[in-house]
């Protein structure tokens, strides 16, 4: 039998996250400040993110797979400066990267999560 789904920052017209069966399903997440560069813009999404996980009883080391949408891709080496520096060294989940337009011409990110649930039980194979 599977577990009710949770639905945390429930709106009218999405949630900012959902959990179902352990897995930690997040929103597209996007700047909270379009005034900033791209390095700025990743550093809050990234923020944003890692904040939704703990409220979802999961942590960024956790992540299944993430889906990043640039407004311009040529911003891919800068934002991933940022995401470098973010992610748990040895835990860097599958990813997609491309370019998309964006529902605020301000925004230069959105960043799409899935995660596990629980606590840091990470095998790494190389």
């Amino acid at each position: 039998m599977s577990s009710p789904i949770q639905r945390h920052g429930v709106a009218a017209r999405y949630s900012e996250a959902a959990v179902f069966n352990g897995v930690v399903y997040l929103a597209g997440m996007v700047p909270e400040r379009g005034d900033t560069d791209i390095r700025g813009q990743t550093q809050d999404v990234l923020d944003q993110v890692q904040q939704r996980l703990v409220e979802a009883g999961s942590d960024k080391s956790l992540i299944l797979r993430t889906q990043i949408f640039l407004s311009d891709i040529q911003d891919i080496a800068a934002m991933n400066e940022v995401w470098d520096a973010w992610v748990v060294p040895g835990t860097a989940p599958p990813r997609a990267t491309v370019q998309a337009a964006l529902a605020n011409p301000d925004w230069k990110i959105e960043i799409v999560v899935t995660a596990a649930q629980g606590e840091n039980q990470v095998l790494v194979r190389k």
